[in-house]
């Protein structure tokens, strides 16, 4: 199948239903990941920003280790904050149905924050203000964990990218429009996005196959 480009919404609305079993038995590496992710938290982690939290998954292993722990998830897809909230009704989760990219995520507010499987839809420029806002949100110790898909080659980076762009001028889909379309980093490009939005290190902690996580610290 070619790739296409889908509305981000309309793509996850689609599989919202299988989104759970395909996380957890066929993107390889993830249930490790989820595990993984939860256990890099600082045990002294009272708040937690979640960006892009799909159906909640990783919030199942973060609760086993931190079961007091407030969480703030933001998600586009009001079918995957559904299914969430079909789990999960503690009073622990604030959920805002939105695009992370335009709300206040505050200053100085949160312990950590995380997202999983969620940035590689997006370009280098919008990543790395993004990056910067999140680093402004965290507290002074605090760490942002990404686990996403990413590669190793440069030049596969090079031809998603220039893919997507190519599929948007055919359709006529404006580059800031939300449309889904696998654009995957490689670990290098990663690390020094999360350097030009000012985090003091970054550093890969996990992959297996493309399931990677890079731990950035303010």
């Amino acid at each position: 199948m070619k790739p296409r480009l889908e509305k981000m919404a309309d793509f996850f609305a689609a599989r919202v239903d299988d989104y759970d079993e395909h996380m957890l038995t066929e993107v390889e590496g993830c249930v490790e990941a989820y595990r993984k992710l939860a256990e890099l938290l600082p045990r002294n982690t009272h708040s937690l920003l979640d960006l892009g939290f799909g159906t909640g998954l990783e919030l199942e292993e973060v609760f086993k280790r931190l079961p007091a722990v407030s969480v703030l998830g933001i998600d586009l897809s009001p079918a995957m904050l559904n299914k969430l909230r079909q789990k999960h009704l503690s009073n622990q989760i604030q959920l805002i149905c939105d695009d992370y990219f335009e709300v206040d995520l505050g200053e100085d507010t949160f312990d950590a924050a995380i997202s999983f499987q969620s940035m590689h839809h997006f370009s280098h420029e919008k990543k790395i203000g993004l990056y910067a806002r999140i680093r402004k949100a965290l507290t002074t110790t605090g760490v942002y964990i990404e686990c996403d898909y990413m590669v190793i080659d440069q030049s596969l980076e090079d031809q998603l990218y220039a893919e997507n762009a190519r599929l948007r001028r055919e359709m006529n889909v404006p580059q800031e429009a939300f449309y889904h379309f696998d654009t995957p980093c490689t670990i290098d490009s990663q690390i020094r996005m999360f350097q030009q939005a000012g985090f003091s290190s970054a550093e890969l902690v996990y992959r297996m196959d493309n399931t990677t996580i890079i731990i950035a610290r303010k």
